[in-house]
């Protein structure tokens, strides 16, 4: 079989670090009776370690050219069902069989890894877990507390939806071709109640991403469309401060007041 070239344009990086590999299937532990979904097989180094102890596994792959490689060998080692579509379009929930909740996991592609994690929380009510594969610097903003330098809109909506937990760290030297970046191993674990008590969840997402539309602005100026500065002070913040100070209970107390007063300040 001819070696299959990683293209820059699916932002393919293999991985093929036998101990690496056998870290994430422990933190999946994937069992049998569980729909698990794989996001970006690629080879199939994480398939071919899931799949027989699943003893069934689907997996979205948007490269065509590496679905007959998968096929072929991943043959008697369990029942492998192929999706040839786009991960960013594709409708997870219409996976979901007999009441199981979905559990999500690869190793993503650094280039649409951020739209991915939006494309997936709209689609949280049918998901039980994820375990991916990210950019470690990425990994380190959706984990990221208030107040440090990492902290943003990605670390504010991620935080909103899901528990995050960094399991461990990878280096480049793990993958072929090796990355020029660390990876980090995530697990998210959807909220079943929000830790903040939002109206209206899209009001919410606007705010937090005007919030930190100009990082270096104060919340007066990058809110001044949405609320004004006496109304922010009237939430109990400082309209002085900067978006990266809050915390989710103060952009909640926020989004709340804009859903209330419907944004209208004159």
């Amino acid at each position: 079989m001819k070696r299959h070239h990683a293209r820059k344009r699916f932002g393919q990086n293999f991985l093929h670090d036998a101990g690496v590999l056998q870290r994430i299937v422990n933190a999946i532990d994937p069992r049998p009776g569980q729909t698990l979904i794989e996001i970006g097989p690629g080879l199939g180094a994480l398939t071919r370690q899931v799949l027989p102890l699943a003893g069934k596994l689907t997996v979205v792959e948007l490269d065509r050219d590496l679905v007959p490689r998968l096929q072929r060998s991943c043959t008697g080692s369990g029942a492998l069902e192929i999706h040839s579509a786009d991960a960013l379009k594709f409708d997870f929930c219409r996976l979901r069989q007999s009441g199981n909740r979905l559990r999500l996991f690869g190793n993503l592609p650094y280039n649409i890894s951020t739209p991915l994690l939006f494309h997936l929380f709209r689609q949280l009510p049918c998901i039980q877990d994820m375990h991916f594969m990210l950019q470690k610097e990425l990994v380190e903003r959706m984990a990221a507390a208030p107040g440090s330098k990492t902290y943003g809109r990605l670390s504010v909506m991620v935080q909103f939806h899901c528990r995050v937990e960094i399991l461990f760290t990878v280096g480049p030297e793990a993958f072929r071709p090796a990355p020029k970046v660390d990876s980090a191993v995530i697990r998210l674990m959807p909220h079943s109640k929000p830790p903040v008590e939002v109206a209206n969840p899209a009001t919410f997402s606007r705010l937090v991403t005007q919030a930190f539309s100009q990082r270096r602005k104060t919340l007066r100026n990058t809110l001044k469309k949405l609320l004004a500065a006496q109304q922010i002070s009237s939430a109990g913040i400082d309209p002085a401060a900067r978006a990266e100070q809050l915390s989710l209970e103060d952009f909640a107390r926020l989004a709340n007041l804009l859903d209330s007063t419907s944004g209208d300040h004159g």
